[in-house]
């Protein structure tokens, strides 16, 4: 039996737009030989389910966990679906961000996964740098960071800052960067922060300074969070995430896979963002161990897995921008190109904050052989 697609239109809006989208369509026998035969129960689950999608039906738990149960008997179906519904909305547009450290370490969290938390014993950062006292770049030092990063490739710059919560001079020294990179840059960088739990006064003041977005993850389900981090709740981040969307800044807001968390939790979350965060962008990060923090022993995904939780997300959350972030070139090795054909958007480029990332022209290049075109946002 073949699948045959129909013309529809997805009745999803982007969030950042009142664009209806119109989906992947073609005639099916001209395409029949590209396409997934239907021979068991799985793959019939998988594509009558991203038909649906493809058709404007978002999916419910059930039929979510459901998709978590098929994948392993033939996760090329999935993925192929996850390809033609991202197909469907951003065409062979693919968008890159980049990120700069505007503080570095001696956070006073003890989220488990994170190497800038204070409560860990770990290596230096480098030879002479200890994580006992934190990093602090001055909004000089920022803008010239965010130079090196966006004449690599303009689009999309967040600056991260450790800690719970931004002080009054993390504010002044943000918005001070803000403005000198928007002076020098104008169109050509969309400046995000990220900076943990936020004031409504201090909100208004990063969209004053040139801030278009905030960057606030979730991480995982409320059901688990409280056994990874103790220091905070969960529903503060949701506050924060609130409070940023009043004062006008764009939502971005993902998780971190690989803690030994379940399908459920992925799905959770991900059911989570749609229903009730409804981001613009949606960082997906993949557990890179580190040396010295309490999940330094957790066994990384597996490439195949880790492909899937993106394609299902995709399915999940169709028109949302999916950014595949930390832990892609380690967990990934040779499926790294694979992120898009999974259903990912948008790919972060460069260094990670304690991690080494891939060199900004190998992505490019990466996504130049793939077919697929750099957008500006």
């Amino acid at each position: 039996m073949h699948v045959k697609t129909q013309v529809s239109t997805l009745n999803l809006r982007s969030s950042s737009s009142n664009e209806h989208f119109l989906l992947y369509s073609c005639p099916a026998e001209a395409n029949r030989s590209h396409m997934p035969e239907v021979t068991t129960p799985a793959r019939t689950i998988i594509a009558d389910l991203a038909k649906m999608v493809l058709g404007g039906k978002p999916l419910d738990r059930d039929q979510a966990m459901s998709l978590a149960s098929a994948w392993p008997d033939c996760p090329e179906d999935l993925l192929y679906w996850a390809n033609q519904v991202r197909k469907a909305v951003f065409g062979r547009r693919v968008r890159l961000c980049s990120i700069v450290a505007g503080k570095l370490g001696a956070c006073s969290e003890d989220c488990k996964w994170c190497a800038q938390s204070a409560r860990w014993k770990r290596p230096a950062f480098d030879n002479s740098v200890s994580f006992i006292n934190p990093i602090r770049l001055g909004s000089e030092e920022i803008v010239s960071k965010a130079r090196q990063a966006l004449d690599s490739c303009p689009g999309r710059l967040g600056i991260v800052n450790s800690g719970l919560k931004p002080s009054p001079d993390d504010i002044e020294v943000l918005c001070k960067a803000g403005v000198g990179i928007g002076r020098e840059y104008q169109n050509k960088a969309r400046l995000c922060a990220s900076l943990g739990q936020l004031t409504a006064e201090q909100a208004h003041r990063l969209v004053q300074a040139g801030f278009k977005r905030y960057h606030h993850n979730l991480e995982t389900s409320r059901r688990i969070f409280s056994q990874f981090v103790t220091t905070h709740k969960y529903v503060d981040r949701l506050k924060t995430l609130e409070i940023a969307r009043r004062a006008g800044l764009e939502i971005c807001s993902g998780g971190l896979f690989g803690l030994g968390e379940t399908w459920e939790d992925r799905i959770d979350l991900a059911l989570t963002l749609r229903d009730q965060v409804r981001p613009d962008g949606v960082p997906m990060n993949f557990l890179h161990p580190i040396p010295g923090t309490p999940l330094q022993q957790a066994r990384p995904l597996p490439p195949i897995e880790i492909l899937s939780i993106i394609a299902i997300f995709r399915l999940i959350m169709p028109a949302s921008d999916l950014l595949i972030a930390g832990g892609r070139v380690v967990n990934l090795r040779d499926l790294g190109s694979m992120i898009f054909q999974a259903g990912a958007s948008s790919c972060m480029i460069g260094n990670y904050l304690t991690t080494a990332g891939r060199n900004a022209r190998d992505d490019l290049q990466m996504i130049d052989d793939l077919g697929l075109e750099v957008s500006e946002y």
